[in-house]
């Protein structure tokens, strides 16, 4: 059984006992009121229709109608039925005796010209001697009786007995039919409206999730959720869209990684393959004797040993990038002033930049403090590939690399640029790739493992940094490495 069914049985329920239960009601209270419970009709004839009188006050009126039917001339006589009067006052009731259209006698509080005109009309039957009627604005109930004087036939009497009651009696039983057809109309306008608010409100966003889930059990993540308010309902359908949006990010992310692995894969059977030709090579030449002098044999065995020592580098950069792709690499933190570890590295790179003949030239900037949390070793692995990248392709004299450092807003500025060859616009965005040497053909002839702009990358990254290179062809590059500075009340606050 659907939610959707379950509402409508729910509400529709919720209605018919409703309506039940108000008709049992008006049944017991007609009971009540009238005394008869052979049908819910009689609750629409009001007490005052059936006893309209008290009992002292039917004791007058039965005294009253033996005299219209057994001496009725003496209804005629002004005293007696001044005294009948007196007695209906002390109970609270009026008499009113009518002879033709002509008021014999009439109550004096009674008394209104028109009185004749909102009487009851003759009913020599006597069917109807109980009832109610409105005298103006006052309402009453009555007893009354009809007959013929003895002496003249033709001459119609009536004797009213009259009490006054309350006017909201004959309201309520004008209005009550109208007043249940109202509440009906009422329940049910709001069983539907609180049927259809409920079924937006919950069943159509629980209809989209149905749809969503199917989607995503057919391996269709694009199936996009608007949460339209923010109820429990709305939270959940939030929640939801959330979990879609990180299980698409998470199928991407290792579809990617499965590009990555297989790229990987091939990079590395490639890269191995010809430091693994020339050692075979080489080994052969040795077991086939080509090696006959001691001077070819040392040869050999050198060419030997520097592939394998090549292959030992890239395995160990491949590892070492491998743990820094899955976040396994572990970082030790410190306060670090960038302006003096960047000299000291540098100064320990000093023979090195001396055999290639390169110029270091220092461009302090505003020379403001630069303090940064980093680890240093990684941080060194960094600024030293970059650096040996950088005189790779620096081809003419003089060869120069310029190291700035400046104060940018809350960030520190560090730009390692060479005069070198430069990088065309095309392979511009690609170099932080790992194995990506901006050759087609990759050749063997580019010197490194193509690892060390992708590691560099790395390594900034796991320092909450940035690396980024700007570069033309024949001008030069510039890589440019941002770091979050550490802020005077936060170097205080990590001070021991």
């Amino acid at each position: 059984m659907s939610i959707r069914f379950r509402l409508l049985l729910s509400f529709s329920s919720v209605v018919l006992l409703s309506v039940v239960l108000f008709v049992a009601a008006a049944y017991l209270l007609s009971v009540a009121v009238t005394g008869d419970f052979r049908s819910i009709g009689s609750f629409y004839r009001i007490h005052y229709s059936l006893h309209p009188l008290s009992g002292e006050e039917e004791n007058i009126f039965l005294e009253l109608k033996y005299l219209a039917k057994h001496d009725p001339g003496q209804l005629r006589d002004p005293e007696l039925l001044e005294s009948y009067d007196m007695t209906l006052k002390m109970v609270q009731a009026s008499l009113v005796v009518r002879e033709n259209e002509r008021i014999v006698y009439v109550t004096p509080t009674l008394n209104q010209k028109n009185l004749p005109k909102l009487l009851p009309p003759y009913e020599l039957g006597n069917f109807g001697i109980r009832g109610t009627m409105n005298l103006e604005n006052r309402f009453f109930s009555y007893s009354k009786f009809d007959f013929a004087f003895a002496d003249s036939p033709n001459d119609l009497g009536s004797i009213y007995v009259l009490r006054e009651r309350s006017p909201f009696a004959e309201l309520v039983r004008t209005l009550l039919p109208i007043l249940i057809a109202v509440f009906v109309a009422v329940l049910l306008l709001t069983g539907l409206l609180l049927y259809r608010y409920v079924t937006r409100k919950i069943v159509k966003p629980l209809d989209e999730l149905r749809k969503s889930a199917e989607f995503i059990k057919e391996g269709n993540l694009s199936y996009q959720l608007n949460p339209q308010s923010g109820d429990e309902v709305g939270q959940l359908v939030m929640s939801f869209e959330e979990m879609r949006l990180k299980l698409d990010e998470s199928i991407r992310l290792q579809l990617r990684y499965e590009e990555n692995r297989k790229g990987l894969l091939s990079n590395i059977s490639h890269d191995l393959r010809t430091p693994i030709t020339t050692i075979k090579g080489y080994a052969e030449g040795i077991r086939d004797g080509v090696t006959d002098t001691e001077e070819k044999l040392r040869r050999y065995v050198n060419a030997i040993h520097t592939r394998a020592t090549d292959m030992e580098l890239l395995v160990d950069e491949l590892l070492y990038f491998s743990k820094l792709d899955m976040n396994k690499e572990p970082y030790s933190f410190e306060k670090l002033d960038l302006r003096a570890f960047l000299h000291a590295t540098l100064d320990e790179m000093g023979i090195e930049l001396e055999q290639q003949g390169v110029e270091l030239v220092w461009d302090h900037g505003d020379g403001k403090p630069l303090t940064v949390l980093a680890d240093r070793e990684k941080l060194r692995r960094v600024v030293v590939n970059l650096t040996d990248n950088g005189m790779k392709f620096m081809k003419e004299e003089p060869k120069i690399l310029t190291i700035g450092m400046l104060k940018r807003d809350e960030l520190a500025i560090v730009t390692i640029k060479d005069n070198g060859i430069g990088i065309d616009a095309s392979t511009l965005p690609h170099i932080f790739e790992r194995f990506y040497r901006g050759e087609a053909s990759r050749s063997p002839n580019t010197p490194g493992s193509g690892l060390g702009l992708a590691i560099a990358k790395g390594i900034m990254e796991g320092h909450g940094g940035l690396i980024r290179a700007e570069s033309s062809p024949g001008r030069g590059t510039v890589v440019v490495l941002e770091f979050p500075l550490i802020l005077e009340d936060e170097a205080r606050s990590t001070e021991p």
